[in-house]
């Protein structure tokens, strides 16, 4: 959630290196593009953010690209013999059902370009948290009709990397076919499509296969001091792109069974992996359509936040210097914005917060699960040590704030 961000600056990446953008449900009739072909995958632009990874699963880590009241289904059933289509073909069938999500971080001054699936007709768009994780505003471009939309946040759940949107005045969209992730295999053939490089237009193809199933990866975002763990991803060698997030997994019948989420290179020194060899991480699609129709039905777990974000207005990092009275755990406050609840509460840089609405805070992401079930205009308490290691405790009103 953005009540609170790192001060570092915006990367998701193992190593320094250059930013990137980061840049269900009758899947018939579905409208087609006349005379698209696939276009070459682009040269992503320097701007927006990468993700840091690591693959739980073989202890290889890797540097990522990245990377209303409506419930959808996936579907069930696949034809006995599913007809094989071309990257070109598949690529004619899905893309007009995506969108191009454009996100503005007025907090920070940049700009997270990403790619996003239409779910419904009436503009319900699914894509990843992090594309729209820090955003004050939202732009959605309609691929399927070449419209641009302004976007709200319905929900989003951060610890899977999942977020809807609604598209303001929208209607009569192409939506995205949606398959079923559980029949799919390993060595099944795959295509990735996109917003590569934030370019926009005609969404870029990638092909290749699925590596394995049932990945764990731990994704983190340095400059909002995040890291999430997710699950049961689908790993596919498919050169995805930075904007890529958000975008489809589809099989070679033209049907989507994953949300891409993370990619980047893997290194030497697992048997029949090669340094260069590309790993690509997808959200199953079941999985991400279950949690998309629970944040429409408003049924949520504890890890998914409904409407807008409350507001605190703090940047914080690991309290890795004690302050006293803390033992050297907490939050520690790098920042707070002038006029934020926060600051008319007098924290002040230097304090190290200690506990948030009767949750014990002894890491920055402790802050975002205590507030992740908050709304603007909540009251909540907040307790800290300042410098000198008094303690102080403060009832705060929460604003709305950035989205995710």
């Amino acid at each position: 959630m953005s009540n609170v961000h790192d001060p570092t600056p915006h990367a998701r990446s193992a190593q320094p290196e250059p930013p990137y953008s980061e840049s269900w449900t009758a899947p018939e009739p579905w409208s087609t593009l006349p005379g698209q072909v696939a276009p070459a995958r682009p040269q992503p632009p320097p701007r927006g953010r990468r993700r840091a990874l690591a693959i739980a699963s073989f202890g290889l880590a890797v540097a990522a690209f990245a990377g209303a009241g409506t419930a959808w289904a996936v579907r069930t059933t696949v034809p006995t013999v599913p007809a094989v289509l071309t990257a070109s073909q598949v690529a004619t069938k899905v893309d007009p059902g995506l969108v191009d999500v454009i996100s503005a971080l007025g907090d920070r001054g940049g700009v997270s370009e990403g790619t996003g699936l239409v779910l419904t007709s009436s503009g319900e768009v699914l894509t990843n948290n992090h594309v729209i994780a820090g955003a004050t505003a939202i732009k959605v471009i309609d691929v399927g009709n070449g419209h641009t939309y302004q976007a709200v946040v319905v929900g989003y759940d951060e610890s899977h990397d999942v977020a809807v949107l609604r598209l303001v005045g929208a209607s009569g969209l192409a939506t995205a076919p949606l398959g079923n992730s559980s029949t799919v295999v390993a060595g099944q053939r795959v295509v990735a499509l996109g917003n590569a490089g934030g370019k926009g237009g005609t969404p870029a193809v990638a092909t290749g296969k699925i590596i394995a199933l049932h990945e764990t990866i731990t994704a983190s975002d340095q400059e909002a001091g995040t890291a999430e763990q997710l699950t049961g991803l689908i790993r596919s060698n498919a050169d995805i792109q930075p904007g890529d997030s958000g975008g489809p997994l589809v099989s070679t019948a033209g049907l989507v069974i994953g949300l891409d989420t993370a990619a980047g290179n893997g290194s030497s020194g697992i048997e029949g992996m090669s340094s260069t060899t590309t790993q690509a991480f997808s959200i199953p699609i079941n999985e991400a359509v279950t949690i998309a129709n629970q944040i429409e039905t408003g049924h949520v777990s504890a890890t998914a936040h409904l409407g807008a974000t409350a507001f605190l207005g703090i940047a914080v990092q690991g309290a890795t210097a004690a302050v006293p009275g803390t033992s050297g755990t907490g939050a520690y406050v790098a920042g707070v914005e002038s006029g934020s609840p926060a600051s008319q509460a007098g924290l002040t840089a230097g304090a190290v917060i200690v506990s948030v609405d009767g949750h014990q805070i002894t890491a920055p992401s402790d802050i975002r699960a205590a507030l992740v079930a908050s709304h603007p205009g909540d009251k909540i308490s907040i307790s800290w040590a300042d410098q000198a290691g008094q303690t102080h405790t403060a009832t705060v009103v929460l604003v709305a704030g950035p989205a995710g």
